[in-house]
């Protein structure tokens, strides 16, 4: 059996992203998983009652019955950005976050959140990215949220 390719290196420091976040010190391989976002599993009810007020959650959305993951460890680390060098996989009830392109040592290591049922109006993006959308919320919800506002929008001009 040929010995399993190790896992990289990762180094949690400073980020011009957000705060810190989470670095390789080795060359990562397109497609290589990375790293297994990882925490215990809530119901979304559980997960809203836990963390009702808080502004900060690492919470990760699986599956299709709204289970969440309460991110703990080293990928709760790893920031957003419109251009990633990263994707997550489900895999049986797992998040693997994966390379989608060759990465040198040294980079940072970014997905694409693609936030959805968030209270949040903004979920403001600040990767830097030349094509930076704005906004950490996946193109459906942007969309979604885009047509709940013109209904509104219409609303508004036909009580008036």
């Amino acid at each position: 059996m040929p010995p399993r390719p190790s896992s990289p290196r990762l180094l949690i420091r400073s980020s011009a992203i957000h705060a810190a976040g989470c670095y390789t010190l080795d060359p990562i391989r397109r497609g290589a998983r990375v790293i297994e976002y990882d925490g215990p599993r809530l119901s979304k009810k559980e997960a809203d009652d836990r963390y009702a007020g808080r502004d900060i959650t690492y919470l990760f959305g699986f599956g299709g019955q709204g289970d969440v993951i309460d991110g703990f460890g080293t990928a709760m680390f790893l920031n957003h950005s419109c251009a990633p060098n990263c994707e997550t996989v489900e895999i049986r009830k797992r998040i693997f976050i994966q390379a989608i392109r060759d990465i040198a040592a040294g980079e940072e290591l970014v997905y694409e959140y693609n936030l959805y049922d968030s209270d949040d109006d903004n979920a403001d993006c600040y990767c830097g990215a030349p094509h930076c959308r704005g906004t950490m919320f996946s193109g459906e919800e942007v969309a979604r949220r885009a047509r709940i506002a013109k209904r509104n929008a219409a609303k508004g001009k036909a009580t008036r």
